[in-house]
């Protein structure tokens, strides 16, 4: 029977899409993983950690199995991580193991393109967010002159609280990852319906599956071929369409520097901060 070295890392999260109405899609997504580490000898936690925020401290020595968005990765958790796959998603403005971030506006505002954002109301989740600072950053950079673009800002450490906030007229535009929007839709369709979609930023590669950098090389790589096993065995299809995977691609960090190279060209165009 499989065991489980004591000294093994423990932690295990689904932070990044993890509304309340999806906790059993995500326990399902893990227990399948858990199924497929066990078949390669592993024993591990069988709980996630609901209640891990999107953005934690740091990512702990005992952390096993969690999602953490690939800007930070590059920043306040440089060192920290190692990279197990890149999601696929079945989303809009999904291509591939990359993802955009959308504008989302109420579905009656005027506005008609990001330029008719300009002195609005404007909530994002995190300054350490890829998709709710770092690339709606860069497009505002595009047409901001290097002046301040919006008429008020707000960090709220919550993708789905500002699409609600927008649905509420509470603020007037925000930024959210494309598969954040999709979730949303799908579980909460009557505030969803109250939104639209104004335009889509740049591409970057998805919020990736990662391990803690002092999980042991050979648990790291069961870990890998578990995770790629649930992504493509047809034994694990419902589980997929829980989440919207498609398929979970191998990805190398060196993917990841498109959103550093955003944030300077942002700078270098004056705009280095939302604002």
């Amino acid at each position: 029977m499989a065991t489980r070295d004591p000294r093994a890392p423990v932690r295990a999260s689904l932070p990044m899409y993890n509304l309340p109405e999806m906790r059993s899609a995500n326990a399902a997504f893990w227990e399948a993983v858990r199924q497929e580490l066990a078949n390669r000898g592993d024993r591990v936690p069988a709980m996630l950690e609901f209640e891990r925020k999107p953005v934690p401290v740091e990512i702990e020595p005992d952390t096993l199995f969690t999602q953490v968005c690939g800007y930070p990765l590059q920043t306040i958790y440089r060192g920290q991580a190692a990279l197990l796959g890149a999601p696929v998603y079945a989303v809009n403005h999904c291509d591939g193991p990359n993802h955009r971030g959308v504008f989302v506006v109420h579905r009656n505002a005027a506005f008609r393109t990001v330029a008719d954002l300009r002195g609005c109301r404007f909530v994002f989740n995190s300054i350490h967010s890829n998709s709710g600072m770092n690339l709606p950053r860069r497009a505002i950079a595009e047409i901001a002159s290097g002046r301040p673009f919006f008429g008020s800002i707000a960090e709220t450490h919550s993708q789905p609280e500002n699409i609600e906030r927008i649905a509420r007229s509470e603020a007037d535009a925000t930024c959210v990852d494309c598969v954040t929007y999709a979730f949303f839709c799908r579980y909460r369709p009557q505030l969803a319906a109250m939104t639209r979609v104004l335009a889509a930023t740049l591409p970057s590669p998805s919020i990736p599956f990662v391990s803690s950098s002092a999980t042991p090389d050979g648990l790291r790589q069961r870990l890998q071929a578990a995770l790629f096993a649930v992504a493509r065995d047809p034994a694990w299809r419902n589980v997929r369409a829980g989440l919207m995977l498609r398929d979970i691609a191998p990805i190398e960090p060196a993917s990841y520097t498109v959103q550093l190279r955003y944030e300077g060209e942002a700078t270098e165009l004056g705009y280095p901060k939302l604002k």
